[in-house]
């Protein structure tokens, strides 16, 4: 990190509350569901029209844009110093089918801020300055999450990335060919000097702790695994019940162990069972198939791995037995100590007394970490929900949030 002071026009530059709040919630008016959230999954219709309007507010700026062969989308305002790798801000564009306003866009709006602030005083920094949109983040269309920062990283090869396919058959190349956000770059190739990360906490704890700031030091490990349990169909009327071969029966199981592993590692354990699909779907027929999927999280390896056998164990035991597949492993992450620090001072200058947090979600910033050095900011949002579009945060929170990482990155583009 570069210990040049700030100019006094650098010191003077400063995040435009009233603009940043209008700004998201022109960006929520995308995708907006009548339920006051947003969909705007991955690579549809609705997430180019999303894409598009950011390239069309830092285009203003007089950035130039930037895409990858997997649709990941960078905005640079260019630095004095052209050997400088850029300070990243950046998240994600793509929702939850019934998402909040915030997640993720609240991170690239608070990027797009800080170019706009640096922009209205005529200021440039020594390094450039980059707003990255990372792809597929949600993973709620085409498995993995994270997937555009992790094909970036390396840890998901191009060719996984772009043939990763959807439950209703969409391949994610196809698509991206399709709206028009397939680029010429081959991902990982743009350099990272450092990488900010700001998001809500999507849980309860600042909210709790009446705090503002979040300096994240690190993040729990996930995996995910696809479920099939094969019974065998027949007439719920007519079959005796020691003959059957229900794989709902086997699947209620799962579903009850799969809570209690993380219960019993109270209160780090976490563990859903997100999607449960049943054929042939008839009131009066034994279920035959089960496809479900499971999410294990823990912020300590070994006590993760601990919980893939348990889950392995006990699925043994059962009959129909179901067949487990780890689709995706996201081992624990701490963050880089130079600006998890620095963002920590920013914050405490500025009268935000931060606390440190772990993330019980994962972020794009878990695989930028492996390639630049990393850290991530939150602020609260209301009760602690996210994934749900009654989500919220407060304009305060939000302003707040948008300075400590403006003055993260004037630290450390200087």
């Amino acid at each position: 990190m570069s210990s040049t002071s700030l100019s006094t026009s650098q010191a003077e530059v400063a995040i435009d509350g009233d603009r940043l709040w209008a700004t998201m919630h022109t960006l929520a008016e995308i995708g907006a569901t009548d339920a006051g959230g947003v969909a705007r999954v991955a690579l549809t219709d609705v997430d180019k029209a999303g894409r598009d309007q950011f390239i069309e507010w830092v285009t203003a700026l007089g950035c130039s844009v930037h895409i990858d062969r997997v649709g990941n989308l960078f905005a640079r305002y260019e630095g004095t110093d052209p050997s400088r790798a850029p300070v990243v801000i950046g998240s994600h564009l793509d929702s939850q089918p019934t998402g909040g306003k915030y997640d993720g866009a609240y991170g690239v709006m608070v990027g797009l801020e800080v170019l706009r602030a640096l922009h209205a005083d005529g200021v440039r920094l020594a390094a450039p300055v980059e707003v990255v949109s990372w792809t597929n983040e949600e993973g709620a269309r085409f498995p993995p999450a994270m997937l555009g920062s992790g094909v970036f990283s390396g840890d998901i090869s191009l060719e996984a990335g772009l043939g990763s396919t959807s439950m209703q058959g969409d391949v994610l190349g196809e698509e991206l060919l399709r709206i028009g956000y397939s680029g010429p770059e081959m991902p990982g190739e743009r350099p990272i000097g450092y990488y900010l990360e700001p998001h809500i906490e999507q849980g309860p704890i600042l909210e709790e702790g009446d705090h503002t700031i979040g300096i994240v030091t690190g993040v729990q490990g996930v995996r995910w695994y696809d479920v099939r349990i094969t019974g065998q169909e027949a007439h719920a009327g007519t079959t005796p019940m020691e003959r059957r071969s229900d794989a709902m029966v086997s699947a209620a199981r799962l579903i009850t162990e799969v809570d209690n592993i993380a219960r019993r590692r109270a209160p780090a354990g976490r563990s859903t069972v997100g999607v449960v699909e049943v054929e042939p779907g008839s009131r009066n027929t034994i279920v035959g198939t089960v496809r479900m999927t499971v999410d294990l999280r823990h912020p300590d390896a070994d006590v993760l791995a601990e919980m893939d056998a348990e889950l392995h164990d006990f699925v043994s035991t059962l009959h129909p037995q179901p067949q487990v597949q780890q689709i995706w492993y996201s081992a624990p992450i701490e963050f880089d100590t130079e600006i998890v620090n620095a963002l920590r001072s920013a914050a405490t200058e500025q009268g935000k007394a931060p606390v440190d947090i772990t993330s019980g979600a994962g972020h794009d910033a878990c695989y930028i970490s492996k390639v630049a050095p990393t850290g991530m900011v939150f602020i609260p949002c209301a009760d602690g929900l996210s994934h749900n579009e009654a989500e919220a945060i407060t304009y305060e929170h939000a302003v707040a949030g948008a300075e400590v990482t403006l003055a993260g990155v004037l630290r450390l583009g200087s």
